[in-house]
């Protein structure tokens, strides 16, 4: 394998002596690896940093797994920015923006990054770059106006990434402040398409009361997140963004990188659920992990 992170390798093994003047005989085998981002906490909301291999358990569909990959580094990722461009957000923006680039600043050095504003449309204003400054332009020339097309913004991020990452740990960070109102894509369609993706949803809400249109918004926001692996967080004023944002950043780069050869190895579209425990040195607390809810053992889907 190239890198860590994939998804998926293939060993080949030549088998048996070559004869002379015949080709080798050659047996193919195909063996999937699993790889989950894990976020851990203790009791008190800290994350948790110095676990080892043996803390860890992995279950697929409430069976054991095998852990075969286990590393606690801190690995670069392709980053997609996604930013709410709507009406309403128009002041609220500068302080979105800082905070926007006080994520990318904590984030690791070697993350590439693009970003996609939308509002009643979708677009990549700044595409794949290392460089801080045209990601810190291509936020301040957005204007606010029009809707929110959160789920298109997904859909068109997801594609861009899928078309260009090179990092194989990919995330998207969503910052919005209202409900869907403009997308063409409906709620079901983005999370049947999160479980054939290892991209990992965090999402900041800007949320400002508890009307319905609010808590609609807040619970369209969890369920992605939360399907992927990611989280969403509600700061209570938008004076705490940015603390809010540097804890995400600091979290990404916190995550162990754990993989799994699953014992069922067929392939057959089914969707497989996932749970990681993990305890504290010598057992003696459950701590609280994150990661992604499951995965489709879909046959058609290309591996990384």
């Amino acid at each position: 394998m190239r890198s860590v992170a994939r998804s998926a390798f293939v060993i080949w093994l030549a088998l048996g002596q070559i004869a002379p003047a015949q080709s080798p005989s050659t047996f193919h085998s195909e063996t999937r690896l699993v790889v989950l981002h894990v976020s851990v906490k203790d009791d008190r909301g800290t994350v948790v940093t110095d676990l080892d291999r043996n803390a860890f358990r992995v279950y697929e569909n409430g069976t054991r797994q095998p852990i075969a990959l286990f590393r606690r580094d801190d690995i670069p990722v392709s980053l997609g920015l996604l930013i709410d461009n709507s009406g309403s957000m128009r002041s609220l923006r500068s302080r979105v923006e800082t905070a926007a680039l006080a994520f990318i600043r904590a984030s690791n050095p070697d993350d590439e990054v693009f970003v996609v504003n939308f509002a009643d449309k979708a677009r990549v204003d700044v595409t794949m770059t290392h460089d801080i400054r045209a990601v810190e332009a291509g936020i301040a020339r957005a204007d606010s106006i029009g809707g929110t097309a959160l789920r298109d913004a997904i859909q068109l991020a997801e594609a861009y990434m899928q078309a260009h990452a090179t990092r194989d740990r990919r995330v998207l960070l969503v910052i919005t402040d209202g409900k869907d109102n403009a997308s063409e894509r409906t709620a079901k369609q983005i999370e049947g398409a999160a479980a054939h993706s290892e991209t990992v949803v965090f999402g900041i809400g800007l949320f400002g009361d508890d009307g319905r249109s609010s808590k609609q918004g807040r619970q369209e926001l969890d369920r992605l997140s939360i399907a992927t692996g990611g989280a969403a967080y509600y700061p209570a004023g938008i004076d705490q963004i940015e603390s809010v944002a540097l804890d995400l950043a600091r979290q990404i780069r916190q995550q162990y990188t754990i993989g799994y050869t699953p014992t069922n190895q067929v392939l057959d579209g089914t969707y497989r659920t996932i749970r990681v425990e993990a305890d504290t040195h010598g057992g003696s607390a459950r701590l609280s992990v994150r990661t992604r809810a499951g995965y489709r053992a879909d046959p058609n889907q290309p591996s990384r």
